[in-house]
């Protein structure tokens, strides 16, 4: 059994983290930290977790934490971590950040997309980037996992296989994803109440959305290459999910369905959680709400030479939560899908 804190478990992806981990044989949960709520009892924040979590909230004493646990996850906005991460911190535990302090590899571009002065750098290179089904041998004995974001997490694993291949032309990649609301946090917002997203659709960030240079690097190593994308999200009035709708020209105007199936094959039918589907059946988050599940599939387009790839995950589970549990997992040798043996929530 090991002991795990939770700095921001008072947000939607912090939330999911204690529901995840509270259903894991291996994980006994020692710190539920919030800056907002130091001292209320956790499960009148989140009355789901009623005679389930009979402790307080406590602060985010990293220093502290480190201390107390085995493993830290931080469920935080951009910067905090990067403006509390020291040595002594890593030589005591395992530290998995939900936010894009330690993704993005490059510091210039990091501080440039994200307008803030990021403040620990030097342990932005031992950082692996934690998109389990890619990069799970470099995630095995890191100190510092960097959880990969939601839309990035959906539109890279919907591309991967392909460009990785070398079937599509890396400049013609165009992502059109959709997002439910609880993507936006749970931070008290205008744009987000009820009356401004139900029945309503809008596009946001039209090209300048920070997860951009995260899915151009990650995609980038796919192909040994840089390259860039048009990534444009919306925001749809739904509680979870991520559709990704993604496009590309292929390099070979006559490749079969066989060869496009067999590159998805090929990185993925042995992966738990990714779940190729039958011909012509499109992704719905519908069917992977609540779990760590990643719904693909992809069609041709033959009168225009492009593949459409699609993608469906819970933006709150595989997309924030469930895959820093995923990592945790990797991290400390459990099966890798302990914890996260969940069926899909219908309706």
């Amino acid at each position: 059994m090991i002991k795990a804190g939770i700095i921001g478990a008072t947000g939607y992806a912090g939330a999911e983290l204690v529901r995840l981990l509270l259903g894991h044989k291996e994980v006994e949960i020692k710190w539920f930290g919030s800056r907002s709520y130091v001292g209320e009892q956790y499960s009148k924040i989140y009355g789901n977790t009623f005679k389930l979590v009979n402790e307080e909230c406590l602060d985010d004493n990293l220093e502290e934490l480190c201390d107390e646990v085995d493993v830290i996850f931080t469920a935080t906005p951009q910067g905090f971590l990067a403006s509390h991460m020291n040595e002594k911190i890593l030589s005591k535990v395992k530290v998995i950040d939900l936010s894009a302090d330690f993704r993005i590899k490059d510091v210039a571009t990091y501080e440039e997309w994200y307008k803030i002065e990021h403040k620990s750098p030097e342990f932005i290179k031992e950082a692996v980037y934690g998109l389990c089904e890619i990069n799970r041998e470099d995630i095995k004995g890191k100190r510092l996992v960097a959880n990969p974001g939601c839309y990035t997490t959906c539109s890279i694993l919907s591309i991967y296989p392909l460009i990785k291949e070398g079937l599509i032309d890396k400049d013609s990649i165009i992502i059109d994803a959709k997002s439910g609301t609880s993507g936006a946090g749970r931070g008290a917002k205008v744009n987000n109440l009820y009356c401004e997203v139900n029945e309503s659709i809008k596009a946001y960030g039209v090209g300048t959305h920070r997860h951009t240079p995260e899915i151009e690097e990650q995609l980038g190593y796919a192909c040994n290459d840089t390259l860039k994308v048009i990534f444009t999200p919306h925001l749809v009035p739904m509680n979870r999910g991520i559709l990704v709708t993604a496009y590309a020209n292929l390099k070979d105007k006559n490749v079969s369905y066989e060869t496009i199936r067999a590159a998805y094959e090929k990185y993925y039918k042995d992966e738990y959680f990714i779940r190729i589907l039958d011909k012509d059946v499109c992704p719905e988050t519908r069917w992977v709400e609540g779990s760590n599940f990643f719904d693909v599939n992809f069609k041709i387009e033959p009168r225009t030479g492009r593949v459409i790839m699609m993608g469906a995950i819970d933006n709150l589970v595989k997309g924030a939560a469930g895959q820093a549990v995923q990592n945790m997992n990797i991290l400390f040798g459990f099966k890798e899908n302990e914890g996260l043996q969940i069926v899909p929530m219908f309706p």
